[in-house]
């Protein structure tokens, strides 16, 4: 059985969050969030918060065991881009996108 938690709308951009979530996968969720906390980037407080959800909702909604979960995938995908505009000289403007993530981590048990 797989249980799934997500994030959607997160201000970081995809690309620095799939970084740290390539560190996690197929780990158990106790030592994703060990090395998550010692990861020294800003996106691994994000991905800890969706390991963290998706390990209760196994426990508390299917009566799941945390020691036999495994993290079978994390879901990196962007979300919309915010845009924004800079003036520059001249009377011209330079875009600026700011990207946002979904996140999705699904949990198996392991065999």
């Amino acid at each position: 059985m797989e249980v799934t938690s997500e994030a959607k709308y997160l201000k970081t951009s995809p690309r620095k969050l799939r970084l740290v979530a390539e560190r996690v996968q197929s780990l158990a969720p106790s030592e994703a969030l060990v090395r998550l906390r010692f990861t020294p980037k800003a996106a691994a407080s994000d991905l800890t918060k969706v390991i963290r959800s998706a390990v209760a909702n196994a426990v508390n909604n299917h009566k799941m065991l945390e020691k036999d979960l495994v993290i079978k995938r994390v879901e990196i995908n962007e979300g919309p881009r915010l845009k924004r505009f800079i003036p520059r000289s001249r009377g011209m403007v330079h875009p600026i996108l700011k990207r946002t993530s979904h996140v999705k981590v699904i949990l198996g048990e392991e065999k």
